[in-house]
């Protein structure tokens, strides 16, 4: 009778290792297949993470199923050894139901820009324990990247504010300030900035307009304006002209370079139209 549950139980172990064995080398086959067929860098990547997160679940379905009967004798003691590991192992654990909540709710997805924390940058890979971002910002102006991959733990998800500049509505505001003295045709001004940021505002609003309404269909937002507008501001100096208009998040330099090119060529074309900056007086008595 010891003989045959014996025999019973070695067969079992045999059973689930070649089990284990077929599944792990099928997911690395599979990965295989979409490295080499898969030409698009974004389904190559999906297509390899929907493979890695199949195989780990099969694993662990197969390793219950198996080992189920084996620990029940000692249920007691793994409820104690368990509970241990819980705090000792908080932070894994809640990067882990991070993952979860990445995976399920997608407050962000790969080749999203976001800002976790104190950390910039776009969404390159998401990990069962950590998001790798490759930063923009820090060091370098008008969120352009550093170079660096920082790898942030999926426990932020819950510890930190998450915002995220692509998802749905893929566009922000910019502002570009031009001060000018107090003797200048500011209003003359104001027509060039706001000329030099109105060539794309009609090819980009439609675009903005476009997913605003996809955006309404889940959340409570409302646009009506998407077309440049110049602010005028009276400062110590002179006359603040604030620039504000819609661009694509990674287009944000680019569009501030050209609008800025285009800002000074008129105004030096314009003798009635000069900067001001500030200016200190000493005087003697």
């Amino acid at each position: 009778m010891l003989l045959k549950i014996s025999a019973f139980c070695s067969i079992n172990l045999v059973q689930f290792l070649f089990i284990i064995l077929a599944i792990y080398l099928s997911g690395v086959l599979i990965i295989r297949l979409i490295n080499r067929w898969v030409k698009d860098v974004h389904h190559r990547h999906t297509g390899r993470k929907i493979t890695l997160y199949t195989t780990v679940l099969a694993i662990l379905i197969v390793s219950l199923i198996f080992w189920l009967e084996s620990v029940k004798p000692v249920a007691v003691m793994i409820s104690i050894v368990g509970a241990g590991l819980v705090v000792a192992l908080q932070e894994v654990i809640l990067c882990f139901f991070g993952w979860i909540l990445i995976i399920f709710k997608r407050p962000f997805s790969v080749g999203d820009r976001v800002e976790i924390g104190s950390v910039k940058g776009d969404v390159i890979d998401v990990r069962m324990f950590q998001t790798a971002l490759l930063e923009v910002g820090n060091w370098v102006s008008a969120e352009q990247s550093t170079g660096r991959v920082v790898h942030v733990p999926n426990s932020s998800v819950f510890r930190e504010r998450v915002f995220n500049y692509t998802k749905g509505f893929a566009f922000i505001w910019n502002e570009v300030k031009v001060t000018v003295t107090f003797e200048t045709n500011w209003a003359k001004a104001k027509e060039i900035v706001l000329r030099q940021a109105g060539s794309q505002a009609d090819e980009l609003k439609a675009k903005a307009q476009t997913s605003i309404e996809k955006m309404a269909q889940r959340y409570m937002i409302h646009y009506e304006k998407f077309t440049p507008i110049v602010y005028v501001n009276i400062v110590d100096y002179g006359v603040e002209l604030t620039l504000r208009y819609l661009t694509q998040v990674r287009e944000r330099r680019t569009t501030e370079d050209r609008i800025s090119r285009g800002i000074l060529e008129e105004f030096n074309r314009e003798k009635d139209i000069q900067f001001a900056y500030p200016t200190y007086r000493i005087v003697k008595k």
